[in-house]
């Protein structure tokens, strides 16, 4: 009931997976990723206990295929699963169980998978897939976007669209963006809107908070409050 793209961007280390659907809130239930580790989409009658279980195997050093395998081996309810995983390494593995609803499928290459289910048609992931890979000039998650949109043009979800997210990591145990659109008649492009006010008022903050290369973040309180000031707030740390 969902198509998706996990990826892997070995020049930054990101891990991402932008993913879109016909069901209330995608974004609660279906992406993970892990720092250094990898992505993972978990669809199709969602079981979460997939994604951390993929994620955990992949840091114990197993491939994408094999940390597929090792967290479906307890779910009995495999059939009417779809999971999908990236790695460190760009290693790419998918699982489309075999009584998921048509269309459904999967799409692996080199740092890169598609998987969807419940689609239009098998031109909803190639069409993902083309845009993923010849739209290279754009940084990782509007590339990710412009790849959903290119699903999106071939039909998409069979039932509509309702709900969208966006979920990349770099170097924390948190997420660099994590944007969610929930319920919505235009998920995508809403989507989009706020990955442009994530790079406007988010993102040249980041390098300020804390991290792990400097676990306090910035707390120069006199150098925070000019900066309030350039920006017109009227605003004072209590002394």
């Amino acid at each position: 009931m969902t198509w998706s793209i996990v990826a892997h961007d070995p020049t930054t280390g990101a891990f991402a997976v932008a993913v879109t659907t016909c069901a209330f809130a995608v974004g609660a239930s279906c992406p993970f990723v892990r720092a250094g580790v990898g992505a993972v989409s978990t669809q199709s009658m969602t079981n979460r206990y997939l994604g951390p279980a993929v994620l955990d195997g992949l840091q114990r050093g197993l491939s994408p295929t094999a940390a597929i395998e090792s967290a479906l081996a307890s779910d009995e309810g495999r059939g009417i699963r779809q999971v999908h995983a990236v790695d460190r390494h760009g290693r790419t593995a998918a699982w489309t169980g075999r009584n998921c609803v048509e269309w459904c499928g999967d799409r692996t290459g080199q740092g890169f998978s598609v998987a969807g289910n419940m689609l239009a048609g098998e031109a909803v992931l190639a069409d993902t897939v083309a845009a993923y890979v010849t739209r290279d000039d754009l940084q990782l998650p509007e590339r990710l976007l412009a790849a959903l949109d290119a699903g999106d043009a071939a039909g998409g979800d069979k039932r509509g669209r309702q709900s969208a997210a966006l979920l990349l990591t770099t170097t924390e145990d948190f997420p660099d963006i994590n944007l969610r659109v929930d319920d919505h008649v235009e998920p995508l492009v809403e989507l989009r809107r706020l990955m442009g006010v994530w790079r406007r008022d988010r993102e040249p903050g980041l390098r300020d908070q804390p991290r792990r290369a400097n676990p306090a973040g910035w707390i120069d309180l006199d150098a925070i409050e000019a900066d309030w000031r350039r920006r017109g707030l009227d605003l004072r740390f209590r002394r």
